[in-house]
């Protein structure tokens, strides 16, 4: 009699958190087609709007440990479907604003926490609970939820925003993080133990821990212990240049600075949206390469790359999208967010069982650099007139990037250096096991 191999339930469990990470990415990316919509009605300076859009960055970072604690406490399913409706309020109260402290309490704070709760740090656990086989590569795709997440808003909300209003696109968001609830309720589970099962790639049943109180002392205990070590701070300060040159720059400026050069928002947002098309490929490449080749050398060669590519962006804009420009996005794509596997794989070397809640960290200096680039390029684009200054000075961050990566050592044999928490050993399933 032959026997059927079952689909290992850590799949769903993945494709679930996958389709949460996408409206997470969509919802953070929005409001960089808001910005001339909003500077048209109210009269608010860009900066002004910038602020709401850096306070969301890094509340989105700043969230991140504090929600893998708070998941160790409550469950993941509990604390996804939380942060999808407070995106939903945030985004749906917009609509009623007048003043731009009201724009920065719904999209800076209420969305800021909201998808911050869904952020990388969400992939971590999902990934450290659910995988023992195939981590790298599952952190590849579900990072790359992030880029799918841009490709399908952006020139969804950018159409709507032209043909309707920016007042349509903030309900269809609030509608679409409604609609996730449900299935998040339904089929995201915590723990591979709550269902008799061990995690993809052990043989043995791990029990789930008991819930663990104190998410915010655990989760600022972990900092306390993290930033005593070398490696964290090389991360970190890496990762916020990460989030500079991306999110904060390119994520929040990319559209209004084509403008500038008469370029259609409507054409700059596909444009955007198409660096996460490639990006999707680049992630899951590097969560591949991941399990591979020292990180650190894939940290070093990305930062350095994107460095390059920043330096040479000013001389590319034009009022149309050129084979140039094309090139750029095709290879910045590539790099976006390949970062983030092997970010995630060095904090799970360094930092043992708490890897999850220490990338949290390691996330939030992302998002500090973010909120800082966002803000830094709303400031020079008043100043100035023209955004060259924040292309060039991002682009020299990341060669220094480069240099903190290269510089990262090697754990000690027998263990990771800073032993943060404790948790259990799991052994491999033979080669094959689905």
């Amino acid at each position: 009699m032959t026997r059927t191999r079952r689909l290992h339930p850590a799949w769903l469990v993945a494709a679930v958190a996958f389709v949460a990470l996408v409206g997470a990415a969509g919802f953070r990316a929005t409001p960089s087609v808001l910005l001339h919509p909003l500077h048209a009605e109210f009269g608010w300076p860009l900066a002004t709007i910038s602020a709401a859009v850096s306070v969301n960055l890094l509340l989105f970072g700043l969230t991140a440990p504090f929600a893998a604690a708070l998941m160790d406490r409550f469950g993941i399913r509990r604390v996804v479907a939380v942060a999808l409706t407070l995106v939903a309020a945030g985004s749906g109260l917009t609509v009623f604003m007048r003043t731009s402290v009201e724009l920065i309490l719904c999209w800076g704070v209420l969305v800021g926490l909201g998808t911050g709760s869904m952020a990388l740090a969400f992939v971590a656990t999902v990934t450290g609970r659910w995988f023992v086989r195939r981590r790298g590569l599952v952190t590849g795709v579900l990072t790359a939820g992030g880029a799918a997440g841009q490709l399908v808003f952006l020139p969804l909300l950018a159409n709507l925003v032209e043909a309707y209003g920016w007042r349509t696109a903030a309900l269809v968001v609030a509608g679409s993080a409604l609609a996730v609830v449900p299935l998040v309720v339904w089929l995201l589970r915590d723990h591979p133990a709550d269902l008799g099962l061990p995690p993809y790639g052990a043989t043995e049943v791990v029990p789930a821990p008991a819930p663990a109180g104190g998410a915010a002392s655990r989760a600022l205990r972990t900092l306390r212990t993290a930033a005593r070590t070398r490696a964290f701070w090389l991360l970190a300060g890496g990762f916020a240049i990460c989030g500079a040159s991306t999110n904060g720059l390119v994520g929040t400026h990319f559209i209004p600075a084509a403008h500038d050069h008469g370029m259609a928002e409507t054409t700059a947002a596909s444009l955007l949206a198409l660096i996460g098309l490639f990006d999707i490929a680049g992630t899951i490449a590097s969560g591949w390469l991941t399990d591979r080749v020292d990180s650190r050398l894939l940290l070093g060669a990305y930062y350095g790359l994107r460095g390059a590519s920043l330096l040479v962006l000013p001389s590319l804009f034009d009022d149309a999208a050129g084979p140039n420009m094309l090139v750029f996005i095709i290879f910045y794509g590539l790099d976006w967010v390949a970062t983030v596997p092997p970010t995630v794989a060095l904090c799970r070397e360094y930092f043992g069982p708490a890897g999850a809640v220490v990338f949290g960290w390691v996330f939030a200096a992302h998002q500090i650099g973010a909120a800082v680039a966002a803000t830094g390029a709303g400031l020079v684009r008043d100043r100035l007139g023209e955004y060259t200054m924040a292309w060039y000075a991002a682009g020299v961050l990341c060669l220094g990037a480069a240099v903190l990566s290269v510089a990262l050592r090697r754990a000690r044999a027998g263990g990771p250096p800073t032993q943060v928490g404790s948790g259990p050993v799991t052994r491999p399933a033979p080669a094959g096991a689905v």
